[in-house]
């Protein structure tokens, strides 16, 4: 693969289950503002394909770790939820300069502490062996715990365009201590880097105490938004979101 160069630090963002780039439409738009090129590349079987099904994390991540390595430059990472442990899980395996972890899924060994992890840690058993399945996304789950914060319209625009998920890498995510291959173990001493860690004060899926474990496990800084909750690229207040992470970002001289 030819090697692509960048004037500034370039970005890769990385998106969560069910999404594609698209997630990152309005987000990515302060950092070209800032010069930066900004890849929002589709996972794996992504992209309304719906051929998902057998798909594991590590197949994720070893895509994201071949397009870090198509970068002249190290890219930073930005990964919003389940694409959050996915560039940490590439970010292991890939040079990086930093890593911004969006509402991210927690690695391998980290235990949230609020029921709704709980219940979805289980629910995706009333599926059945939903492991070697495509599980379709489900508008009352979103409607509930991500895109809380939208509008109906908005609600209801970017649930049409979500996709089938890999009930593999939900159960490797979600079940990380039932999976003997430990696939979502990340190594925190292969990541010397800085890393940002952005929680939603109400998110109810990867609220801010599991968000601190995560960043806590890679040496990384912590920056909660109060009245935000899951959909942190794209509800109301992304744009502060996205300033904090461009100055961040500047601090570190990225």
């Amino acid at each position: 693969m030819a090697k692509r160069t960048f004037f500034l630090t370039p970005i890769i963002m990385v998106h969560g289950a069910f999404c594609g780039g698209w997630t990152f439409d309005q987000f990515r738009a302060p950092f070209e503002a800032a010069g930066h090129i900004c890849l929002t590349p589709d996972l794996r079987g992504g992209a309304r394909s719906g051929k998902t099904a057998g798909l594991s994390m590590g197949d994720y991540a070893s895509d994201i770790s071949d397009l870090i390595r198509s970068c002249e430059t190290p890219p930073v990472l930005i990964g919003h939820s389940l694409g959050g442990l996915v560039a940490q899980m590439a970010a292991a395996k890939a040079k990086v300069a930093g890593l911004v972890l969006l509402a991210p899924s927690a690695p391998w060994g980290i235990q949230g502490g609020t029921m709704e992890e709980a219940v979805s840690a289980v629910s995706l058993y009333a599926l059945g062996p939903f492991w070697s399945q495509a599980v379709a996304p489900d508008y009352a789950l979103a409607k509930g715990y991500s895109l809380d914060r939208l509008s109906s319209a908005d609600r209801r625009a970017i649930f049409e365009r979500m996709s089938p998920e890999s009930g593999r890498a939900l159960w490797e995510t979600l079940n990380w201590w039932l999976d003997p291959f430990m696939t979502t173990m990340v190594p925190a001493e292969r990541i010397k880097v800085p890393v940002l860690a952005v929680a939603g004060g109400r998110d109810v899926i990867h609220p801010p105490a599991t968000v601190r474990q995560t960043a806590a496990r890679l040496s990384g800084t912590v920056s909660v938004f109060p009245e935000m909750s899951h959909w942190l690229p794209g509800e109301p207040g992304y744009l502060d979101v996205a300033a904090a992470c461009l100055g961040w970002m500047a601090e570190e001289g990225l």
